[in-house]
């Protein structure tokens, strides 16, 4: 059987596991961001002093194996209307913090709600310290928490932490084990390398010569990837780690009609392309998205297990 580490957060993240949970013969360890400072997750964080539990709460429902899994979904995702008391909180945050306090600790937590939920694989915070995620900005801008990034306009330099932080140590068994390391899909600052600036995490990765995979967005975000090509995606990445993170780019190469391009324009969206013909890494282009029913551009978690059956395979 083999190990695959996937590192990330976010909804790109959880897209990708919906698919990857179905491939046989794989154990998938998810390794996830809690720098998330914002909304209910920001709160909760403030007022209890933990680490962030929304991207988690996001992984633990899209590696849910049971057949009401949309159900489960729906419900930990509900949103309580209003900003006062439970208003603007997540059910499923809520649900959360109550395991914390039943279970006595965060991963306690994470083990019950994996139960609950009939989870496939693992699901491990990259560490337990509540961390503060800080973007220094090209022009020498400092900005301070992970929900502030994308807002402020301007051009990213590097993000990083203050506090040396100390990764949790199934984190790093997990890339020591690890057959295949996947970076993505999701947002790169916010989600990806918040990871990856852990010291000892870049290290273990670095020493594990198995090949790493990074799976590119299909559209630049923006306060955050503003004209970014799918190299510059990888060159941030190189920066925050080390030269030669990453062996293997995914990249899409979906139509996207025009009328949706258009609305993605106004908000300063635009495809994420490849503009260089040289590259130290291999290019894999495949067809990786869909149009939900509001015509938004979404990541097939079908289509990201059929690319990633045939790069185990391979293995």
């Amino acid at each position: 059987m083999k190990k695959v580490v996937v590192i990330g957060g976010g909804t790109g993240l959880s897209s990708m596991l919906m698919g990857m949970k179905k491939i046989k013969d794989v154990q998938i360890t998810a390794i996830v961001t809690v720098a998330d400072d914002g909304g209910s997750t920001g709160r909760i964080r403030e007022t209890y002093n933990i680490p962030a539990m929304g991207d988690i709460r996001h992984v633990l429902c899209s590696m849910a194996m049971d057949e009401d899994e949309n159900l489960f979904r729906d419900l930990l995702s509900y949103r309580f209307q209003g900003n006062e008391d439970v208003g603007g909180h997540n059910l499923g945050n809520l649900i959360f913090l109550a395991l914390i306090d039943i279970t006595g600790s965060f991963i306690g937590a994470i083990q019950a709600m994996s139960r609950v939920l009939n989870v496939k694989g693992k699901i491990i915070p990259s560490t337990l310290d509540n961390v503060t995620l800080y973007a220094m900005m090209k022009d020498g801008t400092l900005v301070r928490g992970e929900k502030n990034i994308p807002v402020v306009c301007n051009s990213i330099d590097h993000v990083f932490y203050q506090q040396n932080v100390q990764p949790y140590p199934q984190a790093i068994t997990a890339i020591e084990e690890a057959d295949l390391i996947v970076y993505g899909i999701g947002s790169l600052y916010t989600s990806i390398l918040p990871n990856l600036i852990i010291e000892p995490i870049k290290k273990t990765i670095q020493k594990n010569p198995c090949t790493k995979i990074y799976f590119c967005n299909a559209m630049s975000q923006p306060g955050e990837t503003d004209g970014y090509s799918v190299e510059d995606h990888i060159r941030a990445i190189e920066s925050h780690s080390y030269t030669g993170s990453v062996d293997v780019a995914i990249v899409n190469e979906s139509y996207i009609p025009q009328s949706i391009l258009n609305r993605y324009a106004k908000e300063n969206s635009y495809p994420i392309e490849i503009k260089e013909n040289q590259h130290a890494y291999q290019v894999i282009k495949r067809n990786l998205i869909k149009f939900d029913a509001q015509s938004r551009i979404r990541h097939d978690s079908m289509a990201v297990k059929t690319i990633m059956e045939e790069i185990i395979h391979a293995l």
